[in-house]
């Protein structure tokens, strides 16, 4: 298992890793810096949610650990495990599509919506970790 036991932790590669969804009560970490930003998750068994600038970046629920998660300029790419299957939703740039693909599998092309949200379902109970990458 790849619970984040410091809730937040940059990696080697330039990553960060996050979530504990083990935790039977909120915890956080605020003002995380990483390349030049500043970084908020909250997590626990409910609901895990990241924060770059104070703007949305991810959330699960329910709450889940998600590891080497990167951002560029054209989508995003992580790997993520869980209790139960999740729905995670994630901020990009609004209106856009993006090709999704989960453990491997195309999901097809999604559209951002006006906030620049996109949601997909992860089925993570007794899957391991399961990588997924947004790109554009």
């Amino acid at each position: 298992m790849a619970i984040v036991k410091e809730l937040l932790r940059a990696e080697a590669d330039g990553s960060i890793s996050f979530g504990d969804y083990t935790l039977d009560k909120k915890s956080k970490v605020e003002d995380f810096e990483h390349a030049g930003d500043l970084l908020k998750v909250k997590t626990f068994n409910e609901i895990t949610r990241l924060e770059k600038n104070g703007i949305f970046v991810y959330e699960s629920v329910p709450g889940t650990a998600v590891n080497h998660f990167t951002e560029t300029s054209d989508g995003m790419v992580f790997t993520v495990e869980g209790a139960d299957d999740a729905q995670i939703t994630v901020g990009l740039a609004e209106d856009e599509e993006y090709k999704v693909v989960v453990g491997g599998e195309e999901s097809g092309v999604m559209k951002t919506n006006l906030g620049g949200k996109l949601s997909i379902s992860a089925e993570l109970a007794g899957a391991g970790e399961v990588k997924i990458e947004i790109k554009k």
